[in-house]
C-alpha cells in the first residue's frame, strides 16, 4: 500500500527552543511517502520528539518548511492538520471521565463539526479491534491500566481516520505483553489500512517492522 508520493516533507528545517543557544537540529530534510512505517532514531535529546511536534504544528521551525501532502503545515488550520496528522504522546492523556467521553472528545471540537460522532456500537467495535473488548464505555478512564490507556489513545486518534500517525515512545511505559499488543495494532494499521506511521522508540525490537528510518544527531 506504499506509494512514492511524499506525504510528509521537511525542507531544510532548523529548530531551537526559546532560551537555548544550541539548536535541536539544523537544516534537516527528508520525505515520508504515504503508507510507510518510519522509525525515528537517535541518541537521547537529539530532537526525536521535537520532530513529531513540528510535523503536527505543535512547534514551529525557526527556518525551513514542513509540508503535509505538499502544503505547508502553517497554511493549514491546526485542527484540520491534526485530524490528518495525529500525534499520540508517550504518556496517555485522558479526561477524568468515561471511556465513551474520551473516545468522542475530538468530535465535540468546532473544527470537527462536519464529522458524525461514532455511536456506541462503533465504539465497542473499535475497543474490540484494539483488544479492549472487556472495557465498558461507561467505565471511568482512570480505572484503566497504562497499557489500556495507551490503546485507548490510539483508538481515539484512529476514529478520526488520520493519514499519518505520529507515535512518541508508545511502548515505553508498558510491560512486555502490552507493548507487544500495541506494536501489533500499530503494524496492522500500517499494513491493513495504509496509515503512515512515524514512530519514536528506544527499543530496537519496536522498529523491526519499519520500512524506512530517520536518523538524528546533535543535541536537543
Amino acid at each position: 500500500m506504499t506509494t512514492e508520493a511524499p506525504l510528509l516533507t521537511f525542507e531544510a528545517v532548523s529548530f531551537t527552543y526559546p532560551g537555548r543557544t544550541a539548536p535541536v537540529f539544523q537544516d534537516i530534510s527528508f520525505e515520508v511517502a504515504a503508507g510507510r512505517f518510519v522509525s525515528v532514531e537517535g541518541s537521547s535529546g537529539c530532537g526525536k520528539s521535537t520532530l513529531l511536534r513540528l510535523a503536527c504544528r505543535l512547534e514551529a521551525p525557526d527556518a525551513g518548511v514542513v509540508r503535509f501532502a505538499g502544503r505547508p503545515v502553517e497554511a493549514m488550520p491546526p485542527g484540520l492538520l491534526r485530524r490528518r496528522v495525529s500525534y499520540v504522546q508517550q504518556t496517555p492523556a485522558l479526561l477524568a471521565d468515561s471511556v465513551r467521553a474520551n473516545l468522542r472528545l475530538a468530535f465535540g471540537l468546532r473544527v470537527n463539526k462536519d464529522l458524525t460522532a461514532p455511536d456506541d456500537d462503533r465504539l465497542r467495535q473499535g475497543l474490540a479491534e484494539f483488544q479492549l473488548e472487556k472495557v465498558s464505555l461507561d467505565q471511568p478512564a482512570r480505572e484503566l491500566s497504562v497499557g489500556q490507556k495507551q490503546r485507548l489513545c490510539l483508538l481515539r486518534a484512529m476514529l478520526l481516520a488520520p493519514r499519518v500517525l505520529l507515535l512518541d515512545e508508545p511502548t515505553a511505559a508498558l510491560d512486555r505483553e502490552n507493548a507487544r499488543r500495541v506494536l501489533e495494532i500499530v503494524t496492522g494499521l500500517n499494513r491493513a489500512q495504509g496509515v503512515t506511521i512515524v514512530m519514536v522508540s528506544h527499543n530496537a525490537a519496536d522498529a523491526r517492522e519499519a520500512t524506512a528510518r530517520i536518523r538524528l544527531g546533535g543535541r536537543g
